[in-house]
């Protein structure tokens, strides 16, 4: 099969499109005949040798969201068949014509979406879910700020904070992509190269629940506009891991700092996961509330050009690799 694999940690040009052989499904296991890969900021860091568990990266296939038919089905598979179509979670090895998946790490292709779109849902559905519902504990009428609104996890999360009856705030780059995320349902939005967020937002009342993936000086301001009970809520650092922030006021107000990243989840987690994400953002995505916004796709060929473009960051939404 054609898969795209990390020569060695680096740049966009160490993907190599190579010759592989097809897996094989185990116990508890699909085979997925994968018709659509979704490009995200953790493959980067995979590709970089900087992702959760993922630092000798030589030979890795990387993807960890994916789209297709299933081929094969493994000992105790009890849900699916040969023939079903679905999108699917994995640690990696998306960028490839096929893929082993963990049978609980499946979902149905919701309905009305193709299968590119459908691939580039699970990493940023089960990731908003867990961060901003979950650990982040978003509530109706609770007020949510959103870092990097029109990014891929930007723009699920915004669609479904409004979809779910928040209030969303967003933060982005440049004018269109203000309006765009504007569209999506955010009431408040700032153009952080123009603006000083913080004071936008501390005007608008602040935040209940603020999902970051920026860090280093993000996060005192964070701090500084979270309400009593705030929750702050990491899936990143791009500016830096280390920050000052005054713990006396994080007790005073009973703040909350947490955070998280799936790639070191075991199994069990992500299908429990999996089941939450079906039972809650699926049927807001039937529904037409929650649509995916897709900036461009690339043949699996030209995977180092849609890197190029993932880390240029002038994209709205997802990035998504078609196998053919």
């Amino acid at each position: 099969m054609n898969a795209i694999v990390i020569r060695q940690a680096g740049g966009p040009e160490v993907l190599e499109l190579q010759q592989c052989p097809r897996p094989e499904p185990g116990p508890g296991q699909v085979l997925l005949r994968v018709a659509a890969a979704g490009v995200n900021r953790p493959d980067v860091l995979m590709r970089q040798g900087k992702y959760a568990g993922a630092n000798e990266v030589a030979g890795l296939v990387p993807g960890l969201e994916v789209a297709g038919h299933i081929e094969a089905c493994g000992p105790n598979v009890t849900r699916w068949q040969p023939g079903d179509a679905v999108c699917a979670l994995l640690g990696q090895g998306g960028y490839a014509e096929y893929a082993v998946v963990e049978a609980g790490h499946c979902l149905p292709i919701p309905a009305g979406l193709s299968l590119p779109e459908a691939a580039s849902l699970p990493e940023t559905a089960f990731t908003v879910w867990h961060n901003v519902f979950q650990r982040g504990g978003l509530l109706p009428g609770e007020t949510l700020l959103v870092h990097g609104g029109s990014s891929g996890i930007g723009v699920l999360a915004v669609q479904l904070a409004y979809a779910l009856g928040s209030r969303v705030a967003t933060t982005a780059g440049s004018a269109e992509k203000c309006a765009a995320v504007a569209r999506l349902g955010a009431d408040i939005v700032v153009n952080y190269k123009e603006q000083d967020f913080e004071a936008v937002v501390a005007a608008a009342g602040g935040a209940d629940v603020i999902l970051d993936m920026i860090g280093g000086d993000y996060t005192p301001k964070n701090l500084r506009l979270l309400r009593d009970d705030g929750r702050l809520v990491f899936i990143n650092a791009m500016q830096g891991a280390a920050a000052e922030f005054n713990a006396l006021d994080v007790m005073r107000r009973r703040l909350t700092i947490t955070g998280s990243t799936l790639r070191p989840r075991s199994a069990e987690f992500k299908a429990a996961l999996a089941r939450e994400v079906e039972q809650h953002i699926w049927p807001v995505v039937a529904a037409g509330r929650l649509r995916p916004v897709i900036e461009r796709t690339f043949p699996l060929a030209e995977a180092a050009q849609a890197h190029r473009l993932m880390e240029g960051s002038s994209h709205i939404g997802k990035i998504v690799l078609l196998m053919q």
